[in-house]
């Protein structure tokens, strides 16, 4: 199993630590994400430490009035490393709005243009914006993750213009029926898994931090409302990673 995005430089323990229970879960691989600069580096170093880790590298959302939204070289310098295979996580959050809203805009669109100056895909944070994301990325020539899939309005334009569309532990809740019957609609080649963790732990691991090693209760439910077998599933969300991120 692979967990697609995980912040390992937010977990309480030590990456080491948190890789070793992976692993003992059968998760071999994990993407680590980035959000700031400093975020990115501790993201590189992880991915350096050990060959199962790959790191995504971005600038997000929220931090668009900060300081780091005008440290896009320095991203750009960072995302040339061989072991960092996307940009993000990227995006517009209109729920927290903790920046503000033509800020988050121009660091997405230079996010964009970033990613296609370099060629690698965009793992994109949509909260509360799902028509102005979509309008992004109408003019994105690249290739497209959906993070954290909790926007049933952006699914239309994911299918149509075959996004890859990835579920975290927020499709478990017994609430979450309209994200189960999105994760139905999404083709076999374009579906991912994620824990982004520490955040959104699956339903039966609920209340605690998440790690690397729940996506295994995600990758079940993604299963059962799928009516797929849980290991071919597997198989599939793996093959869809290599693919999408150029995994070597």
């Amino acid at each position: 199993m692979i967990d697609t995005h995980a912040h390992l430089d937010a977990l309480r323990d030590p990456p080491t630590a948190v890789l070793e229970r992976a692993r003992a879960a059968g998760v071999e691989r994990v993407l680590t994400v980035g959000t700031d600069i400093d975020s990115c580096r501790a993201a590189l170093a992880a991915a350096d430490a050990d060959p199962g880790v790959f790191a995504i590298l971005g600038i997000h959302p929220h931090e668009a009035n900060g300081a780091d939204a005008s440290r896009l070289d320095e991203l750009r310098q960072l995302l040339n490393h061989k072991r960092a295979v996307a940009v993000g996580e990227t995006g517009l959050d209109f729920y927290r709005d903790y920046a503000p809203r033509a800020a988050q805009q121009d660091l997405f669109r230079q996010q964009l243009a970033l990613a296609e100056e370099i060629d690698k895909p965009v793992v994109i944070h949509s909260r509360a914006a799902d028509r102005e994301v979509a309008q992004e990325l109408a003019k994105f020539r690249g290739r497209v993750i959906l993070h954290c899939f909790s926007s049933p309005g952006l699914l239309p334009a994911a299918l149509e213009r075959s996004y890859y569309v990835s579920f975290a532990g927020n499709v478990t809740y017994p609430k979450a029926s309209e994200l189960r019957e999105a994760a139905t609609r999404v083709p076999a080649d374009r579906v991912l898994v994620e824990t982004d963790s520490p955040y959104l732990a699956p339903q039966p691991c609920r209340g605690r931090p998440n790690e690397p090693a729940n996506v295994a209760h995600t990758l079940q439910a993604l299963a059962a409302a799928r009516d797929e077998d849980a290991q071919a599933l597997a198989e599939r969300i793996d093959a869809n990673a290599q693919e999408v991120f150029a995994l070597p």
